[in-house]
């Protein structure tokens, strides 16, 4: 992880991006390796929210150790990550992927 996020079984922040390359959407939880792929990037964002919830509920339901929520990224989502995050983003080269959105998604962990 560029950044390093310290997620809890009490409390998490994860990062994720939506994007289209080529025919199809993309979207990804960065610190959970999570990765929905469709047509629809709505349908996808509800799918990606779904997946993290689910995901966040059995580590804390099963007592798992936190390491499982501040996984190691997947280079090539924290290179987007990165470029998305740069000060001037009017600097992206062509084939960088089309963006639906991106952010960090604040977990209260109950």
């Amino acid at each position: 992880m560029s950044q390093e996020m310290k997620n809890s079984l009490k409390s998490s922040k994860v990062r994720f991006i939506i994007f289209k390359k080529k025919t199809k959407w993309y979207a990804v939880a960065l610190e959970f390796n999570i990765v929905e792929v469709g047509k629809d990037p709505d349908i996808l964002l509800l799918s990606l929210l779904e997946a993290i919830s689910g995901y966040v509920e059995s580590a804390i339901k099963n007592n798992i150790d936190p390491c499982v929520l501040n996984q190691k990224t997947d280079k090539k989502y924290e290179k987007i990550w990165e470029q998305l995050n740069k000060p001037k983003i009017s600097t992206l080269s062509k084939n960088f992927p089309k963006i639906y959105m991106f952010g960090k998604k604040q977990l209260v962990n109950i």
